[in-house]
């Protein structure tokens, strides 16, 4: 997977190096790493990008001295001489629930941190994120059930950052049935990320993910694998283990590369591909790439997107 294009507006980012994400793990505090990475990059940015904030137009109405001049709109004086401003809906106190997988297969890690610890620091900079802008800010971790749920509350940051830190990897992963039990909670329209290796189907992925969708909230699926995953970089031929499972294999790597890095860019096409055209924003991490980077790329690209929508 080729490192996401640097944007024009990275450049007037952070003028220091991103953060090697081993570095983070020497952070203990999880509630300064968050802020840490979050607030670094948001300085560096003309104006913040957002998760919650709507842009949907709702309606004009009549110019009222203290309004803002830049929410006038101008097409409309120029054909009724009169001065009217746009209002949008819902601009802030969004519910966001992070969902994150904590089945075993998150616990690998080659060279770096494991995919579970990038997707533990992803959720705490996401539920800060959020919290920042004043929105309800919620937790589950799952594996094939629910294991820990925090609702979501304006009052839940410090919560939710206990949870994510004392969380563990633990059983088989299934996304169906804690996903098809969140669906069914959620009360009210939210956006609801769901961070996990994504290791089944990607039908079966489409199919669980969809339940939240099919409810109108705003899904991301945020999508996490360590670079050997992706490039299987070995040289000697090796026993894998399937960490939920336990099965083992024999593999010469140099013999099977080739058609195994094509069944993953397949799968993460697949994913990418069917997701999208669902209505769920997908986006891709490797844990080589550096956190900050990530999310200044992934958040800057949501930004503009939905101010396309």
């Amino acid at each position: 997977m080729s490192r996401p294009r640097v944007h024009e507006s990275m450049k007037h980012a952070s003028r220091g190096r991103f953060l090697d994400p081993k570095a983070l793990a020497r952070i203990s505090n999880l509630k300064l790493m968050a802020r840490t990475l979050v607030e670094g990059f948001i300085n560096g940015l003309h104006r913040s990008p957002y998760l919650g904030r709507s842009l949907d137009f709702a309606e004009h109405r009549p110019y009222m001295p203290g309004d803002d001049i830049r929410k006038i709109d101008w097409r409309v004086f120029a054909r009724t001489d009169r001065y009217y401003v746009k209002e949008f809906e819902a601009e802030t106190n969004t519910d966001c629930t992070v969902l994150l997988d904590v089945s075993k297969s998150m616990d690998y890690g080659h060279r770096g941190i494991s995919k579970f610890d990038y997707g533990r620091y992803l959720s705490a900079c996401l539920a800060y994120f959020s919290h920042r802008q004043r929105d309800r800010v919620g937790l589950v971790t799952f594996d094939s059930a629910i294991v820990d749920f925090v609702p979501p509350s304006a009052k839940h940051l410090e919560i939710v950052l206990h949870t994510i830190e004392r969380a563990t990897c633990r059983g088989v992963g299934s996304l169906r049935p804690p996903l098809e039990h969140v669906a069914g909670t959620l009360r009210r329209r939210s956006i609801v990320i769901v961070i996990s290796d994504f290791y089944e189907d990607p039908a079966t992925v489409v199919d669980a993910v969809g339940l939240l969708r099919g409810k109108g909230n705003d899904v991301l699926a945020l999508h996490i694998l360590d670079d050997a995953e992706v490039n299987l970089p070995f040289d000697d031929g090796a026993e894998f283990e399937d960490l939920e499972s336990g099965e083992r294999m024999a593999v010469m790597p140099a013999s099977v590369r080739s058609e195994y890095k094509e069944k993953v860019d397949a799968h993460i096409t697949a994913l990418r591909s069917k997701l999208t055209e669902g209505g769920v924003d997908y986006a891709f991490f490797n844990t080589s790439t550096p956190l900050d980077f990530a999310l200044f790329t992934y958040l800057s690209n949501r930004q503009k997107a939905t101010r396309v929508r």
